[in-house]
């Protein structure tokens, strides 16, 4: 068995599930794009190994300003696995209600901001009460799941709801149940997964649309670019800009914080 050539197709068959996706992804576009004219942020939330697919939105080469990721490190800290800061420890904040509310409570958010949610089964509390807390706001809530793992899946949360039940729209990484998408012969447990592969495709098909989208209004993004493409002097002029221009755009999210809220 060619269990390389196994996971090949398994994920060209991700990118047939992704293709199948285009409105939803322009649709989505079109949101952030707003977000970002409108001098305001996209918020981009993962726990776990959700974060991989914040990151790649922003900050990372061939991306721009406009994105503010929100990584907790509680809750996608995997490294050290046992002891302090453990897996253990993470996959149990996952579920501790009201957690959302203390993350969000550090920024002034707006009615003109959208969001991006990452969560492969979508049943974890803490994501979704972040997407719950945003449409609260008034926020457009994409989200980003692996529909068939989060359809067979149970809700962590009481009430049985799902990311999905707190979203605009739904993007799929194509993934299988399980995620895991090899079976090793001999080897009870598939291996290999394959959401981040999907939702990787996703997130930069929405950031080139975006991207598309900025420039044709006439605010081409400041995009990080490597020398080898730009020249050494370009590159540096613009990581600078657009950290600063990240800088500038999270000072808005946070000029406002508190205001009106009673400190008891």
């Amino acid at each position: 068995m060619d269990v390389v050539n196994d996971y090949l197709n398994k994920c060209r068959q991700i990118i047939a599930v992704i293709e199948k996706q285009q409105e939803e992804i322009r649709e989505a576009a079109a949101w952030f794009a707003a977000t970002i004219l409108a001098g305001r942020m996209v918020h981009v939330f993962g726990s776990g190994h959700s974060r991989i697919m914040v990151e790649e939105m922003w900050p990372r080469y061939g991306s721009f300003p406009g994105f503010n990721p929100i990584v907790e490190l509680s809750l996608t800290f995997h490294n050290l696995v046992v002891g302090a800061n453990g897996q253990r420890q993470a996959m149990f904040l996952e579920n501790v209600p009201g957690l959302a509310e203390r993350i969000l409570r550090n920024f002034d958010l707006s009615s003109q901001d959208t969001a991006l949610v990452i969560s492969s089964s979508g049943c974890n509390v803490v994501p979704i009460e972040i997407a719950e807390n945003f449409q609260m706001k008034g926020i457009k809530v994409v989200a980003l799941v692996t529909k068939e793992h989060s359809a067979r899946s149970t809700s962590k949360r009481q009430d049985g709801k799902k990311l999905s039940d707190f979203a605009d729209l739904v993007l799929d990484t194509g993934a299988p149940a399980g995620d895991a998408m090899v079976k090793i012969p001999k080897l009870d447990t598939p291996v290999s997964p394959g959401s981040t592969v999907g939702g990787a495709i996703l997130v930069n098909a929405i950031k080139a649309e975006v991207a598309r989208l900025l420039t044709e209004a006439g605010h081409p993004p400041k995009v990080l670019s490597g020398a080898v493409i730009v020249g050494a002097e370009r590159a540096v002029q613009l990581f600078e800009s657009a950290y600063d221009e990240h800088a500038h755009r999270l000072a808005g999210l946070y000029q406002s914080v508190g205001a009106g809220v009673s400190s008891t």
